[in-house]
């Protein structure tokens, strides 16, 4: 592994209160490189999106570090964690969380000018025309099918040309032909721009795709693909 941009170390998060209360994430420790493709795989409520929500900044830890690109999301407040995410990641959703009485350009444009980036909607477009949706710039979420949906998404995540694209389940909802479109969008754009990608997925052949591969369980992480002592020491069950 090259540079290293996410270093997670011993990191905790319980979520719900009192016996509603699930520890989430068990001293997780884990080093991502620059530019690297790493799939996070593991059984529902093992962690997993739980994990992505704190890389991106969305869940705060309740101890630990994390941090990404040398800046540490633990000891920054809301406002400045919103702001640096805003800058250098990408989020991908597998609901796609389109506003639906925007147009796809104004969906891609709109969260650019709020962080008041010149040119948001030239910008917008150029990354529509990337992702293939050059014709399509004028067409509502309610007009578009959902892989067409999920590329708006992926161009939107993609205009402030982040360091870092976070994938949480990005083929989940489009059927089997469209959710290899979308992988083969996602990996080109990846390889293209330099950028490092963090996805989970249930599916085997896209995590499969990923330079290196961490199964969760529990809460805690117990095969990375990545590392030798790793899979010899911690290999469970699938």
């Amino acid at each position: 592994m090259g540079e290293t941009i996410i270093d997670l170390k011993k990191a905790d998060l319980t979520l719900g209160q009192d016996a509603a209360s699930v520890h989430v994430l068990k001293q997780v420790d884990l080093s991502i490189g620059r530019g690297e493709s790493v799939g996070i795989v593991g059984p529902s409520g093992s962690g997993k999106s739980t994990l992505l929500m704190v890389l991106a900044g969305l869940e705060k830890l309740d101890r630990g570090e994390v941090q990404i690109d040398g800046a540490a999301l633990h000891s920054m407040t809301e406002d400045q964690v919103a702001d640096f995410r805003g800058r250098n990641i990408g989020i991908v959703f597998q609901s796609f969380h389109l506003i639906p009485n925007m147009t796809a350009l104004e969906n891609v444009a709109v969260p650019l000018e709020l962080a008041n980036v010149r040119d948001a909607f030239a910008i917008a477009r150029r990354e529509l025309e990337a992702v293939g949706l050059g014709e399509r710039l004028s067409h509502y979420p309610g007009q578009l099918s959902g892989g067409e949906q999920q590329r708006v998404a992926i161009a939107r995540a993609l205009a402030p040309q982040p360091r870092l694209l976070i994938a949480d389940e990005p083929t989940g909802n489009l059927d089997a032909d469209t959710g290899r479109q979308i992988s083969d969008l996602l990996f080109a754009e990846q390889a293209r721009r330099g950028m490092t990608l963090v996805l989970v997925t249930h599916d085997a052949a896209l995590a499969a795709r990923c330079q290196r591969q961490v199964r969760m369980r529990s809460g805690e992480i117990v095969i990375d693909a990545g590392d030798a002592v790793a899979t010899k020491t911690k290999r469970v069950p699938a």
